[in-house]
């Protein structure tokens, strides 16, 4: 897999029942130029359930559509403009296939009222961009040493005549 950075593609488009295909076809030529192939299928299908209940249930069909792509996850978000869209109960079916279908899923709200109904897909194990090992850190105990390793010479100054004095005078 060559994606050795994140990448993010945003799509705005006015939700009818030909568009449909026609974007799911853009969001796939995208993850294919990703180089991430194997991912195409589910986010295709996804994307294709929330557009067909955008443009079956929501009164403004103008939508937002993202995907970002992090080396790990996938993650696709479609936004509606419709104020008067409660995807809890116009799109109940399709959040449920939704999340039937993708390794994890949300729905939460803009400060415009905007409705954001997003979806992610997860690298599988083989597909993974490996990670660049990191050099430990030393420890406090590799860091320093202990007494008992140091020899008995350095910890202690060698006896003076002075200092043999003071000892015999206690």
């Amino acid at each position: 897999m060559k994606t050795a950075v994140p990448c993010y593609y945003h799509l705005d488009v006015e939700v009818s029942p030909e568009r449909v295909g026609q974007v799911s076809r853009i969001l796939a030529a995208h993850l294919r130029h990703w180089d991430l192939e194997n991912l195409v299928d589910p986010v295709r299908r996804g994307a294709e359930l929330l557009l067909r209940a955008i443009d079956q249930h929501a009164t403004d069909k103008h939508t937002s559509i993202e995907m970002w792509w992090n080396r790990q996850h996938l993650i696709t978000a479609v936004g509606g403009e419709d104020r008067d869209l409660r995807p809890d109960q116009d799109l109940r079916a399709c959040l449920a296939d939704l999340a039937a279908m993708s390794d994890g899923w949300g729905c939460c709200a803009s400060a415009t009222g905007c409705k954001i109904i997003w979806f992610s897909q997860r690298a599988r194990s083989g597909e993974r961009v490996p990670l660049v090992p990191k050099a430990p850190a030393p420890s406090l105990r590799q860091g320093l040493q202990v007494p008992r390793a140091i020899p008995v010479a350095v910890l202690a100054a060698p006896a003076t005549a002075e200092d043999d004095a003071l000892v015999g005078a206690r």
